[in-house]
């Protein structure tokens, strides 16, 4: 059974802040300069040194100012709601969370997650079977790691990502093949560990 990060047991994780800062990734495998805490960054440059040659990792996203998940809870909330009439509020969290983060256990807002893909020797994104950040309902389920109904290009590529990821500590949400994180409360709860290493980040300076 999935855990949503609405889940109670994702909140119930203790925050033991470790004080890292945040730090720009390289050039090579983000061009825009995605901001990570530092030991996420490191993890993440040895994952891409175990990518097959020729493929690279490209974070295109790192941390997100608290406003800005506000807005996109917001903005997607309204798009759940109108395609369920009359729903709870407790359901419409849920549903939503399949998506973004509540803002409380947000990993993007912890310093503590990346959106990513894999692309060529050209800078050309490779098959994934949907773009970065298509919604369930765009993408017809296909945005779930383990999604039916993609081709074998695409699920031979999330492999060689998860791969990588994996064997540097990096967890999954599974409803968005491109998001991994280290640290936050989501990864320490699918992996067991006693605390989360990094809690939401109310400013940011680049180290």
């Amino acid at each position: 059974m999935t855990i949503l990060l609405s889940d109670p047991a994702v909140r119930a994780v203790p925050v033991a802040e470790c004080g890292e800062p945040l730090v720009r990734l390289p050039h090579a495998i983000s061009p825009s300069g995605a901001l990570v805490r530092a030991g996420l960054a490191d993890r993440l440059v040895a994952a891409d040194r175990l990518l097959p040659r020729g493929i690279r990792l490209r974070v295109v996203e790192g941390f997100r100012p608290a406003e800005q998940q506000r807005a996109i809870i917001a903005s997607y909330a309204a798009e759940v709601a109108t395609l369920h009439p009359g729903i709870g509020h407790a359901e419409l969290e849920r549903l939503t969370s399949r998506f973004v983060a509540p803002l409380d256990v947000a990993p993007h807002v912890a310093g503590a997650a990346v959106d990513l893909t894999l692309v060529d020797v050209c800078g050309d994104e490779l098959d994934l079977g949907t773009p970065i950040d298509a919604t369930p309902e765009q993408s017809d389920g296909r945005c779930w790691f383990a999604a039916a109904g993609i081709g074998a290009d695409a699920r031979a590529h999330r492999t060689v990502l998860a791969r990588a990821l994996r064997a540097q500590g990096l967890v999954n949400y599974p409803t968005e093949w491109w998001h991994w994180s280290h640290g936050d409360r989501y990864w320490a709860l699918t992996t067991g560990a006693p605390h989360a290493l990094y809690g939401p980040l109310v400013a940011a300076v680049a180290a």
